[in-house]
């Protein structure tokens, strides 16, 4: 089901960044260049400007609604309660150990010579 839902979120993808190319912008866009110039022609430019924003409309509402599926009911659950990370967790799991670094050792101190004044 995971792999449906992901193929279709895909296919949605594709078709909004499709529809939102063809949008016409202050410059023409890409809509001239796909043929866009044409579909104008076919329904009329007020109708084809409404037909490609209610479809970016829809498509986006799609692909958030998809988003939030796959993300609550389809993806493994997460555990809150260690308050672990995935990779802590994947590390522990292997027998994996963090490194410890060597201890260190406080430098030997020495007296320092008595300062000297000039002139004397």
């Amino acid at each position: 089901m995971f792999s449906v839902l992901m193929a279709l979120e895909i296919i949605i993808c594709l078709l909004l960044i499709v529809v939102i190319l063809m949008q016409s912008s202050k410059g023409g866009g890409l809509a001239g260049t796909f043929g866009g110039g044409n579909v104008g022609m076919v329904f009329g430019v007020r109708r084809t400007a409404d037909f490609l924003i209610r479809a970016t409309q829809i498509l986006a509402g799609a692909f958030i609604a998809l988003s939030l599926i796959i993300n609550i009911f389809f993806l493994p659950s997460r555990n809150t309660a260690t308050g672990e990370s995935v990779l802590q967790k994947g590390g522990a799991e292997r027998g994996m150990s963090t490194p410890q670094l060597p201890p260190v050792e406080a430098p030997a101190t020495t007296p320092s010579p008595a300062p000297s004044t000039p002139g004397q």
